[in-house]
């Protein structure tokens, strides 16, 4: 599938680091660095516009290396660009560990995956048909 991008950046476009690898890899397009103290967050430029055929998003997910190495994270994720979308996407970084971490020109620091999705219209009723599990929510299926 092909995706129209502009690329405002002075960085490559994302792209995929292995070949079967479901995200790609996005990079900061910021002047200087930015340190990004604990508990602080930041939206970083990427310098890049697409536009996404009807009925797939863009999500933005955390870097994994990123998360377990430094705790910095993408704090809406996943986020989600829309199909009718046509700002400049920007990624919104929270630093969750206790020591500051500096953001580098050209650094990786999310990635992307382009995902198809469904729309639905919902079917008002009074009562929902019955399942095993019920009403169960948060760990009522147990933990084995």
């Amino acid at each position: 599938m092909k995706v129209k991008i502009v690329n405002k950046s002075r960085n490559p476009l994302p792209q995929y680091e292995t070949a079967q690898s479901a995200g790609m890899d996005v990079r900061a397009d910021i002047d200087a660095p930015i340190v990004l103290k604990p508990l602080e967050r930041v939206l970083v430029h990427t310098g890049l516009y697409v536009s996404l055929p009807v009925g797939y998003e863009l999500q933005v997910r955390p870097r994994s290396g990123l998360a377990i190495k430094h705790g910095i994270t993408v704090l809406n994720s996943p986020g989600t660009v829309d199909a009718d979308y046509r700002g400049e996407l920007m990624t919104i970084l929270v630093n969750l560990s206790s020591e500051p971490y500096e953001i580098k020109p050209g650094e990786r620091i999310a990635q992307y995956v382009v995902a198809k999705h469904e729309r639905v219209e919902w079917e008002e009723v009074d009562v929902l048909d019955e399942t095993e599990r019920g009403a169960g929510g948060f760990g009522s299926t147990g933990t084995k």
